[in-house]
């Protein structure tokens, strides 16, 4: 007797491999979970009393207005129930075409389906009744603190965002489609993508936004040529070759934040800062900061200073045999420029000529977006953490931007990478930025309680290195560089800063764009804009109503700024001399070093 052989079609064999696959990562992923360190719960949203405080402030809007808060409810119900009964009646009649109003347009909905498919329709337009419902009912709620109410209007937008049908894959049809065209491998290649980002982070969810194995420090980034001149704990100084023959007699040093690393200014040769600013003819020196780990626990913004600016300063007159220099600070470190030429006033020293500030705040008094985690519940969770582990840990300042554009930095990342199962894309500029650094704790606490919270320094009684230092002793002639869609920097707390320091030459610019992209804005490009205006008295809105625009980048309006200061030409210098000989090639080692997870 025979027996009939089994035939397994390719689609079946395809799936039982699949689902051994799912199998194998499941233990993977419950094993990269596993290692997973708890973090301080403060960390993750505001304490329960901002909750309490808006129940009791809407229950004390229904006992003082009932009729408003009912008209609210029934509103609410009211568009609920009128949205069921169309799509019932849709259905019944076996009408599949899209209905007449589809709903307001969102870039999370641009499947068709979403206007198309009773099912999907249904699903987008709740959800946008649902959303709106929740933002009117905390704008109506009276009695609250402003500031209060302002972080929970954050956090109920973090919670209607994190809803959205898009990040669900039952709802999500972009997803379910690609699944049935791939016969569920994008699934399995979506849950090695989550797996892949676990493992790599201690089995903390950091979202990967780019493909890290396109990107070489040193490689295909940040290669413009140059040399570590100076190297101590806080910083190496690189140096950068010359590329005219003849060059400004003033130097220029570019301070970048320590938050993240230097090479912003120098991703690729096409939109290089670095490289403009060198082949304009200065002598330029750039600091590359160290990347923190925990015995930079008692590290302090006196630090900074001492082993930082005043360092390099000091290094690069000796180079170059000036008595004076040029200096340039990108965000945190613009801030921290100010407070160092607030000391160099109180001390008498007049060794900057000019000073430049990239998106740098100086006034904390209007926290703007940056509000639900300036408040004592989240900072004081910062503070714990740092007394466990002497740093702020990269990953933890990462996911805090990250959530002030959930939609677009978290959750249509992930469900590209884990619900679609696609490869990050190669870009640059968000390799750069998930090329994090840590922070020491003492400085995130001078700069979270001192600057942030009680805006000692705009205030004039910030207290450092034994002087009170003031915003109103920057007193050297100065640019302000800002950018419009910033909401990091915001411009208009920018300029609030820039109107109180004492200088009285002062330049300001509004850039268009973001906090990155505003500036490393090449003139090659010809993409955004900036505007000018010279009147600093005006108040900000004012300001920006009578500004003229101009088109095309600041960076030649900046260069015709800076060479009025910058002296006559010279001889173009050899990099470093027999004091300060080259250690090693930009971009140096300490770029290369990672933050710890």
């Amino acid at each position: 007797m025979t027996t009939k052989a089994t035939v397994i079609s390719p689609e079946r064999e395809k799936l039982d491999t699949n689902l051994v696959k799912i199998e194998e990562l499941s233990q993977r992923l419950i094993e990269a979970l596993a290692q997973r360190k708890p973090i301080n719960p403060a960390l993750h949203g505001p304490e329960p009393l901002l909750y309490a405080q808006a129940m009791q402030a809407y229950w004390q809007d229904w006992m003082n207005n009932p009729a408003k808060v009912f008209e609210q409810q029934v509103g609410y119900w009211g568009k609920s129930l009128s949205h069921f009964v169309e799509a019932q009646k849709a259905l019944s009649e076996g009408r599949l075409a899209p209905p007449e109003d589809t709903g307001p347009s969102d870039k999370r909905f641009k499947n068709p389906l979403w206007d198309s498919h009773p099912y999907f329709n249904f699903i987008k337009q709740q959800y946008l009744i649902n959303a709106d419902a929740i933002r009117n009912a905390v704008d109506e709620i009276e009695e609250m603190d402003p500031q209060e109410k302002r972080r929970l209007r954050y956090f109920a937008q973090q919670i209607t965002d994190m809803m959205a049908p898009t990040n669900f894959f039952a709802t999500n049809p972009d997803a379910l489609q690609k699944a049935v065209e791939t016969e569920g491998d994008s699934l399995v290649k979506g849950l090695e993508n989550l797996v892949a980002d676990l493992e790599a982070n201690n089995g903390e969810l950091v979202v990967r936004l780019v493909d890290e194995e396109a990107f070489e420090v040193g490689g295909n980034i940040a290669t413009a040529e140059g040399k570590v001149v100076w190297r101590n704990r806080m910083m190496e100084l690189i140096q950068y070759s010359p590329t005219t023959d003849q060059v400004r007699e003033t130097p220029l040093v570019i301070f970048p934040p320590w938050i993240n690393k230097f090479y912003i200014l120098d991703l690729k040769p096409q939109n290089s800062l670095i490289r403009y600013i060198v082949d304009q003819g200065y002598t330029l020196f750039v600091v590359s900061w160290v990347n923190a780990d925990e015995s930079y626990r008692d590290v302090g913004l006196e630090d900074y200073i001492e082993d930082g600016y005043l360092t390099a300063m000091r290094v690069v007159r000796e180079i170059c045999g000036v008595d004076r220099l040029n200096v340039v600070g990108y965000c945190i470190a613009g801030t921290t420029l100010a407070l160092t030429l607030s000391l160099l006033k109180k001390r008498g020293d007049k060794q900057i000529k000019s000073a430049t500030f990239f998106t740098a705040l100086t006034d904390f008094s209007d926290q703007g977006e940056f509000v639900p985690f300036l408040q004592n519940d989240f900072v004081d969770g910062i503070e714990k953490e740092i007394e466990a582990s002497g740093i702020l840990k990269s990953f933890i300042m990462s996911r805090t931007f990250s959530f002030l554009r959930s939609t677009d930095l978290i959750y249509t990342p992930a469900i590209r990478s884990y619900m679609m199962g696609e490869t990050p894309p190669a870009f640059d500029l968000l390799y750069w930025n998930g090329d994090g650094a840590n922070l020491p704790g003492r400085m995130t606490m001078q700069y979270l309680r001192g600057l942030c919270q009680r805006n000692e320094f705009a205030e004039g009684r910030f207290e450092l290195m034994g002087e009170t230092l003031d915003v109103r002793d920057v007193d050297v002639p100065l640019m302000s560089v800002t950018a419009e869609t910033d909401h990091i920097a915001a411009w208009k707390d920018c300029y609030r800063g820039v109107q109180k320091m004492g200088s009285r030459s002062k330049t300001f610019v509004l850039s268009e764009s973001g906090h990155i992209a505003g500036i490393v804005n090449p003139p090659s490009k010809k993409k955004y804009g900036h505007y000018l205006n010279p009147d600093l008295k005006l108040s900000a809105p004012e300001w920006r109503e009578s500004a003229d625009y101009h088109e095309g980048s600041w960076w030649p309006v900046w260069d015709a700024w800076l060479r009025k200061r910058s002296g006559k030409m010279v001889p173009a210098r050899a990099v470093g001399d027999s004091e300060h000989p080259p250690l090693c090639d930009a971009p140096g080692t300490y770029v290369q070093v990672k933050a710890n997870q």
